[in-house]
């Protein structure tokens, strides 16, 4: 009779166990984060805000919830006037777009009204008239298409009505909670910086010097990571942006510097990118306008674009975030087959949070737990 060898029972316990503190731990996190999320928010901005609060405090000598409250309105003030500059912008630009709109609906309206005044159509009509006189059952399903066309068209606005209004009220009736929110935010802020080393300490004398060491070295690579990923993207945005801006200038086209600055927002989108915005302009100016050497311009352009997006943003992304333009590259499509677009941006980001628990040894420490029932001392 074969007996289990005792070292494998307690590893395969051992394992067992650890794969039962990675389950609660996900469940946790699962169940507690939309408990603790303006909190969590709170600490962002008070770890944003930081190298200020220090440099107030320790420079300037101010005292610490001196600091953090002007930290605060300086960031709050900045936050405030970017969003005016945007909305303000974002007004005049939808009035100059608006006034284009109606004369481009203007030209439209002209150009029906001479078709169907012309001959031309005047002779389809009565050829159409004349088919429906000499076969009656046509002309009874054609007008039962006809109106079950117009009744799903009415189906259509009002259920797009009845969408706009139900978000509009959504929206207003969860100012209040926004509010709230807010408010709760700015005090975490405030209380979290305020005492920020105080926490830091509180902290580092409740766990043991390996898991404070381990964890500095994942903050470090995630601190690293994320204003790493934040600068790539800055540069992958601003190199779109300029191309753009210089495709359309040598093209001669009206706004080209608001355009290619919008354009270059829409980069961010994940998947989709400029091609939101450049592909129906594309088919607008070929179908619409007519205007086949803009066409032309516009769809070489966009080529250059995605040409340059796709060379560029692994090699940007693994310089700045400091992951292997391969890596990056089979994190994002196995992001995008896992989880949709949204994979795009938890793939790189997966493999950072992966990465900084490797070289923090948390899976070295967890492999010999299995083995030998202790972490290794390497």
């Amino acid at each position: 009779m074969n007996i289990l060898n005792p070292r494998l029972v307690h590893q395969i316990f051992r394992g067992i166990w650890v794969a039962m503190i990675f389950l609660l731990i996900v469940l946790a996190l699962y169940y507690i984060t939309p408990l603790v999320y303006p909190f969590i928010f709170g600490w962002l901005i008070a770890f944003i805000m930081n190298p200020l609060v220090n440099l107030l405090h320790f420079k300037l000598k101010l005292p610490r919830w001196l600091a953090v409250t002007v930290s605060m309105l300086l960031f709050l003030s900045a936050m405030i006037t970017a969003v005016t500059i945007l909305v303000a912008n974002i007004v005049v630009e939808l009035g100059s777009l608006a006034d284009t709109l109606q004369n481009q609906i203007n030209r439209w309206v002209d150009q029906f009204n001479v078709f169907i005044n012309s001959t031309a159509f005047q002779e389809w009509i009565e050829r159409i008239n004349d088919f429906f006189e000499n076969n009656p059952k046509y002309q009874e399903t054609v007008n039962n298409n006809l109106s079950s066309t117009a009744g799903s068209i009415a189906d259509v606005s009002k259920f797009v009505i009845s969408y706009v209004f139900d978000a509009l009220k959504r929206f207003l009736t969860s100012l209040p909670n926004i509010a709230t929110l807010t408010i709760i935010v700015l005090l975490a802020t405030f209380f979290i910086s305020k005492d920020w080393y105080q926490l830091i300490r509180k902290y580092k004398d409740l766990f043991s010097e390996t898991i404070v060491k381990a964890t500095r070295i994942i903050r470090d690579d995630l601190q690293k990571a994320l204003f790493g990923y934040l600068r790539a993207q800055l540069i992958l945005v601003s190199l779109t942006a300029l191309v753009v801006i210089i495709g359309l200038l040598v093209l001669r086209v009206d706004y080209a510097i608001t355009i290619g600055l919008l354009t270059g927002l829409a980069d961010l989108m994940p998947y989709l990118g400029t091609g939101a915005v450049m592909v129906p302009w594309i088919l607008y100016v070929f179908f619409a306008q007519g205007n086949i050497y803009l066409g032309i311009g516009l769809s070489v352009l966009y080529g250059v674009i995605v040409v340059a997006r796709q060379i560029m943003e692994p090699k940007v992304l693994a310089s700045s975030v400091g992951l292997d333009p391969l890596a990056t590259l089979i994190a994002m499509f196995v992001g995008l087959k896992l989880f949709g677009l949204l994979g795009l941006i938890v793939g790189p980001v997966s493999l950072v949070v992966i990465s900084a628990f490797y070289r923090a040894r948390i899976f070295h420490d967890i492999a010999a737990y299995i083995q030998k029932g202790s972490a290794s001392s390497d």
